[in-house]
This record gives structure tokens, C-alpha cells and sequence, in this order.
């Protein structure tokens, strides 16, 4: 079994753990937290060793968990991989491009399995259309919920779009030939609401909004190719393709073009239950077992921070507002 360490146990480290401990893959060896109080929690609970010294629980582990807050993975990216252990990191890999680089550099020099948790590419919605040679032209992206107090330390872009941004650039096979973007703060100091437009240089068009101030929680994404319509629900876990075909499906809708009929299908998939943050942890397990590169890997954190920070940039420049030198530095490499 792999021997793996967690650093950062709060409520999205404490699921992490919830997974690895029943995990057929995993052997928990402990915790750190810099928050005592956390780690006196975790042991009272789980009954696993809180560490009090980071290097030293890197030290027993094959492996490592990272869910931090985000302006700290490289700090303890860096000590894991000194060591030569692999990296679990949640997304966003960096706040800063350039650490983000480091990271991918880190990771180049040791030779390690370092994955990325963006959890949406384990979603069955999206899992299932594996089998389809996806060519979308439009892709329309909404990515709603209502406002949490305890959760805005960071921008709407970092927080939700960076999902559906790493969705786009893992779909769309071109190079980004510009970007458009808009967004305010509403209810934080930070960007609560944002919308971005990035146009492929194949002709496809992403039109990505994010806010997290809405009325209603959606986590929805939309495919348009010619004759297709993938329609991809992440909330509820359900994919619907709606296509034109000669041939006539359950409660399909005739369509006449001159003498030609047609017929307008429908296909609505609703997978079984599925938990993605065990499925994303296991697929990093079988990478670290058969040496194999991760779904999400370094150099793909990096790019849908890129893009990210380019999106910011493009909200701030418009909305005039002043950019502090360390985020200027970050995003002039986006």
C-alpha cells in the first residue's frame, strides 16, 4: 500500500482523509495542520497521528496530500518533493504563475507523479463522453451558487471558473487567440462575479461565467457542434446529446428540410452513483502504481492558471482598478 502523509486537514483536507482511510490503495501515516486545535480533532476522530513537524511526516510517506490554502502549495510541494515523494495537490496548483512554474520545474528535475485536483474530470457528466471525438465550435459555461461568508478569500475566477476553464482547454485541440473578460465584486473585496470570452484560433468560441453570488446553485456546460448539442449537468451528474439523425429515436421531433426528413434525437444519460474525489484519488494511486502521467498533470495547473490570471488581469484592466506588483508580475507571463 502507499504510505501517504496529508498536509492541511479542514473541511476539504478532512475529506480527503475520509476517502484515503477506506481506500484500498492508501495507508494514512498522518496529518499536519498548522491550526493545533485541527490536528487534536483529527486524531480525537479519525484516530490518526497528527504531526507537528511537516518534514518529518513527508519523511515516513511515499506520497503527499496537499489541501492547503493555495499561496502555500509550493511551500510544501517543494519540501515533499526535496524528498522525492509524490504530490497530490488541490487546485488551483499556484496563485502565482511564476510558482507555478517552479513547481513545473520541480517536477521535471525529480522525476515524481504531481497531480493536479481538479475534481470536474472525474465527474460522470463529463465521464461519459469519453467515447465522443468532441469538435465543439460554442461552448457556453455556467457555474452558479449563492454566497458563503466563510468562503471568499479568493476570486470568483480561482474559486469556480478554473473548473470549467481546465474543462475547455483539455476539450479544445487550438491555441487560445484572445480573450475577453468582465466581472465585479458584489458582496467581497474580491471578484464575485465574472464572465470571460476566450476565442480558439480553430474558430471556437468559450463563453465561461462564474459567480457566486447567485440565487441558484448550477454547474452546467455546453457543447455545440454541427448537428450536436452536448449538454453536461456536474451538479446533478447527468449528460443529455441532442443530434439530428436520419432515423427516428423515442420521442424524437420530425424536422422537414424540402423532401429531406429528418429527425431531431435526444439521449440523456444519468450515471450511477459515483464519488468523484474517491475516483480522482485512486487514479493517482494507479499512476504512482503503474508509473503512469496523471490526469491533471503540473503543466496542465499551470496553463488553466494562465488562463485564469489573464482573465483577472483583462477584470481589472477594465474595471480600472490597481493591481498590486506581485499580481502584475504573475499575470504578465499569463
Amino acid at each position: 500500500m502507499i504510505k501517504i502523509g496529508l498536509i492541511g486537514v479542514g473541511r476539504m483536507g478532512t475529506q480527503h482523509l475520509e476517502r484515503l482511510l477506506v481506500s484500498p490503495y492508501f495507508r494514512v501515516i498522518g496529518c499536519y495542520d498548522q491550526q493545533e486545535q485541527q490536528l487534536l480533532h483529527i486524531e480525537e476522530e479519525f484516530g490518526v497521528t497528527g504531526f507537528r513537524d511537516v518534514e518529518e511526516l513527508i519523511q515516513q510517506c511515499d506520497a503527499i496530500d496537499i489541501i492547503t490554502p493555495t499561496d502555500t502549495h509550493l511551500l510544501y510541494a517543494e519540501k515533499a518533493i526535496k524528498y522525492g515523494k509524490h504530490v497530490f495537490v488541490e487546485k488551483p496548483i499556484s496563485t502565482d504563475i511564476e510558482k507555478a512554474k517552479r513547481l513545473v520545474e520541480l517536477v521535471r528535475e525529480a522525476n515524481i507523479i504531481f497531480q493536479v485536483g481538479h475534481i470536474e474530470r472525474f465527474n460522470p457528466a463529463f465521464l461519459s463522453l469519453r467515447e465522443y471525438a468532441l469538435q465543439p465550435m460554442l461552448i457556453e459555461a455556467h457555474r452558479l451558487t449563492t454566497f458563503d461568508a466563510k468562503q471568499h478569500d479568493q476570486s470568483v475566477v480561482l474559486d469556480l471558473m478554473m473548473h470549467d476553464i481546465d474543462i475547455v482547454l483539455h476539450t479544445v485541440a487550438a491555441n487560445i487567440k484572445s480573450i475577453h473578460a468582465n466581472g465585479v465584486s458584489v458582496l467581497s473585496d474580491d471578484i464575485d462575479i465574472a464572465n470571460a470570452r476566450i476565442e480558439f484560433d480553430n474558430g471556437c468560441v468559450a463563453n465561461l461565467t462564474a459567480s457566486r453570488v447567485s440565487g441558484q446553485k448550477m454547474r452546467k456546460m455546453d457543447f455545440f457542434e454541427k448537428e450536436k448539442h452536448y449538454t453536461l449537468d456536474f451538479l446533478h451528474r447527468e449528460t443529455a446529446l441532442i443530434h439530428l439523425s436520419d432515423t427516428a429515436g423515442n420521442n424524437a421531433i420530425p424536422i422537414r428540410n424540402g423532401q429531406h426528413l429528418r429527425f431531431l434525437n435526444t439521449d440523456t444519460w444519468v450515471p450511477e452513483e459515483y464519488d468523484a474525489l474517491k475516483e480522482e484519488l485512486n487514479s493517482f494511486a494507479e499512476c504512482l502504481i503503474f508509473n503512469r502521467e496523471p490526469v491533471v498533470t503540473a503543466i496542465d495547473g499551470l496553463k488553466t492558471l494562465e488562463v485564469a490570471s489573464e482573465i483577472l488581469h483583462k477584470i481589472h484592466k477594465m474595471n480600472g482598478h490597481q493591481i498590486s506588483s506581485s499580481q502584475q508580475h504573475g499575470m504578465q507571463h499569463a
